[in-house]
């Protein structure tokens, strides 16, 4: 299965990297690639994440790589990925 990152989930991943990249680019570097390969095993575990409690709903999962929450929906032929939330923020009522 495919994994394709929304528009959302990549302007996301560039914020986290604008921000940590103020203190350290080689960290902000680590953590952007550390999101992006965490991402990866969702291609053959689509449903390796659990279930996003705000949302309650099978097809929108999330995993973690810490301290972000990385958001995804689960479709027929390609996983979405939707959003990455640091942990210690609220989701939005809708992604």
């Amino acid at each position: 299965m495919k994994v394709h990152w929304t528009h959302n989930a990549i302007e996301h991943l560039a914020n986290i990297y604008a921000y940590v990249a103020l203190n350290s680019p080689v960290y902000a570097r680590g953590m952007v690639d550390r999101i992006t390969r965490r991402s990866e095993q969702l291609a053959d575990h689509p449903f390796s994440g659990r279930r996003v409690r705000e949302y309650d709903t099978e097809d929108i999962r999330e995993i973690i790589e810490k301290p972000y929450r990385i958001i995804y929906k689960i479709k027929a032929n390609q996983i979405n990925v939707l959003a990455i939330i640091h942990g210690a923020h609220l989701l939005p009522d809708k992604i």
